[in-house]
């Protein structure tokens, strides 16, 4: 059984509850504001972006060391990880969850444009863990499930050292003869002319088009095809040879 998350009762009595959220009020009042359009074009003053390791309990530091790593970037995607923040420290949830949604109906392009894939996930848990829409949420798992996967996977690639292995030309060949049994019943994926992944972005597809903030899972999933983005999409889409059922 998995561990379970802490009761009301005894997040009531976390000092450490408090202290990670501790002035919270007093740095929200300097987010986002009224001009949205100029946060978009401010960028965020520095001189190399830093991305931050962990978490530290002193909220204001937190933030100071997050907008590190928003350096010579608009304010605004500062101003939404921050958002973020506050809603994971419990920090007025309501109203704060609140400016976050307006903040997406509101810049939905510019953010899946400029977010890159740690805070489109960000936005997605978010998403689920305060919207009262259910067909969004359960729409918006499939985002998270995605990078996650990736995630698990190339760490694995990362660990074992496999980075640039090429495949091995018998394992292909067999690929292309046979069904290759993985486990629990599941065969892998025949590199080149498989339909899975087609039929799933069709499916994909039709579940995203039951709220217009639903379009983030599509968004991640076109990043991870993109060449650049070195992951088991994007080097199985240079593997695929079959027009009729890519997936990108």
């Amino acid at each position: 059984m998995s561990r379970r998350r802490k009761t009301r009762i005894e997040k009531w009595f976390s000092f450490n509850r408090y202290r990670r959220r501790f002035g919270a009020r007093a740095l929200a009042g300097d987010l986002l504001g009224d001009d949205l359009e100029a946060l978009k074009h401010t960028l965020v003053p520095g001189d190399v972006a830093d991305y931050a390791y962990g978490s530290l309990p002193d909220l204001q530091a937190h933030l100071q060391r997050l907008r590190q790593e928003f350096v010579g970037r608009p304010q605004l995607l500062y101003h939404h990880a921050a958002l973020i923040v506050l809603i994971r420290r419990e920090s007025e949830v309501a109203r704060n969850f609140a400016r976050f949604k307006h903040l997406w109906l509101a810049e939905r392009a510019f953010l899946t444009e400029h977010l890159d894939l740690r805070w489109l996930v960000a936005a997605c848990d978010t998403f689920i863990d305060h919207d009262p829409d259910l067909a969004l949420r359960a729409a918006l798992m499939n985002g998270v499930l995605l990078v996650n996967t990736v995630k698990l996977q190339e760490t694995e690639r990362f660990l074992q050292a496999q980075t640039g292995a090429t495949d091995d030309p018998q394992a292909l060949a067999a690929l292309q003869s046979r069904r290759i049994g993985l486990c629990d019943g599941l065969s892998a994926f025949v590199a080149g002319t498989d339909d899975t992944l087609r039929n799933m972005r069709w499916r994909l597809e039709s579940i995203c088009a039951v709220h217009p903030l639903a379009g983030i899972v599509m968004v991640i999933f076109e990043r991870l095809q993109q060449p650049a983005n070195d992951n088991v999409f994007s080097r199985f889409r240079q593997r695929h040879t079959r027009d009729r059922t890519r997936w990108w």
